[in-house]
């Protein structure tokens, strides 16, 4: 069974690797592997190095999903409340995202270079990277919607569509599952993920449909439908990033690559 690791709360910020700053052994995550408890005294002093780093490592890009869950909140809420002042903090939040970002490409150089890591401790690196990209893009979408959302604010009443609600709704928990499937290295539950993405599809499809039909009877909200249609674009990337998460996880966990599975024919 994996090991699950929760990774709402707000962790305690440590140092890692002679200065980089990472998240490490917050009060909510699980024991790491590199804590003593799990070692006897003949334990390979480079293991336990390994494992500390590697945990801190994934711990970091926990971290950074944590903020890129709240900066998409965050750009959706000011869409629903119409909230110009609301999407303009938007901006500012997604620096720290950037910074995070920054952060774990120097984290994964030196523990490459110093830990010489292997196996699934490599392809946990290899992880964290890739995710970290996926999750610095996820940032910039939430700062797309938010411009979005400052443009809407600024035109004649509307109503907005539910259909975009319930994209919005589905975007959010495909991006926490496949978070919460890569803390806890759970093949399993990144695979569920993947099968996520396919309602979201349909329903960003349904939701331009609809927007097509709506300008078609009334062009005077051209503007609007517009805006609506690129949320719905926006979240739909959020989906494939999440997927992207989720397969990034199963090779980590389990060495496969599931990748253009669906043209190639993978596992």
């Amino acid at each position: 069974m994996p090991h699950e690791r929760a990774y709402c709360p707000r962790p305690d910020v440590r140092t890692f690797l002679d200065g980089a700053p990472v998240v490490f052994n917050s009060p909510w995550s699980p024991i790491p592997r590199s804590s003593p408890h799990l070692w006897g005294p003949m334990s390979n002093p480079h293991n336990v190095k390994l494992d500390r780093d590697t945990d801190a490592l994934q711990q970091l890009a926990l971290d950074m999903g944590r903020l890129a869950e709240a900066i998409l909140e965050k750009s959706l809420h000011s869409v629903w409340e119409l909230d110009a002042k609301l999407a303009a903090e938007v901006k500012q939040d997604d620096l720290p995202i950037d910074r995070l970002d920054l952060a774990i490409d120097d984290a994964v150089l030196r523990v490459l270079a110093l830990d010489a890591p292997v196996a699934r401790d490599l392809r946990l690196v290899v992880a964290v990277k890739s995710i970290a990209t996926d999750l610095e893009r996820v940032g910039d979408l939430a700062r797309n919607i938010a411009s979005c959302a400052k443009r809407l604010a600024s035109q004649p009443e509307f109503s907005i569509p539910e259909g975009l609600r319930k994209l919005a709704a589905n975007s959010r928990a495909i991006l926490r599952h496949a978070l919460q499937a890569f803390a806890d290295l759970d093949a399993d539950a990144a695979r569920r993920v993947l099968d996520e993405d396919d309602v979201i599809d349909d329903l960003e499809d349904e939701l331009i449909r609809d927007s097509i039909d709506r300008l078609a009877s009334d062009p005077d909200t051209t503007e609007q439908e517009v805006d609506f249609i690129f949320i719905a674009q926006h979240l739909e990337r959020v989906g494939d990033h999440a997927t992207n998460i989720a397969e990034e996880t199963v090779l980590a966990a389990e060495a496969i690559n599931l990748k253009h599975s669906s043209k190639l024919g993978g596992a």
